[in-house]
């Protein structure tokens, strides 16, 4: 049976959504074209019927991962953003999460397409925790954004380091605990309130 364009458009994006998961669960390196193919219930056969290579595929599903990552941060402010990013639950849900925490470290070492494609989903995420930030009124937009930059690189870091640690390990949730409030002190204190109090009305 002849497969329609919807169909077709619809079975390539499924793949990519498997792709995605499957990257960020494995690394770009842990996973085949034949087993993801078999994981989205196709043949290996039609793989290169949807995609010229497997890094093209590698590209597409980086981008829909990190617009993933966005959309879920677009009804957040900044703090609970770091609640729950910064979180165990964050930590062990590597095939649901972050494309940023969970492949960073290969995208460096991928061609030029796929580390534009990471710059351009740290760049949105960049802008809608700016605009979630709830900075003073009088911050410029410099100083704005580099606070954002310094969450957004200490809340990926500390899910890097914790999920480098065994599963289940004290100095996993001690990673995650220290650096989450360590982030939480810091926005306390950029709207003028004390740290502790701030971390008092959020536990």
């Amino acid at each position: 049976m002849r497969v329609t364009k919807a169909q077709a458009e619809q079975n390539r994006a499924h793949i990519v959504a498997t792709a995605a998961r499957l990257f960020r669960e494995r690394g770009y390196d842990g996973v085949g074209v034949a087993e993801l193919m078999a994981e989205a219930g196709f043949t290996h056969g039609g793989f290169y019927k949807h995609f010229r290579s497997k890094a093209a595929l590698m590209a597409e599903a980086s981008a829909n991962g990190l617009s993933q990552t966005v959309t879920r941060t677009e009804a957040l402010d900044i703090a609970e953003f770091v609640e729950s990013y910064v979180s165990r639950e964050h930590r062990d849900g590597r095939g649901e999460g972050c494309t940023i925490a969970a492949l960073s470290g290969d995208a460096a070492r991928q061609p030029e397409d796929i580390k534009t494609e990471f710059a351009a989903g740290i760049e949105s995420l960049t802008t809608v925790l700016q605009a979630g930030g709830d900075m003073p009124p009088d911050t410029d937009k410099r100083t704005a954004r580099a606070a954002v930059i310094d969450v957004l690189a200490h809340s990926v870091g500390a899910i890097m380091l914790s999920r480098a640690c065994p599963d289940g390990s004290p100095l996993a949730d001690e990673i995650l605990e220290v650096c989450r409030e360590a982030i939480l002190a810091s926005l306390a204190d950029r709207d003028g309130r004390p740290a502790a109090e701030s971390l008092a009305s959020r536990s």
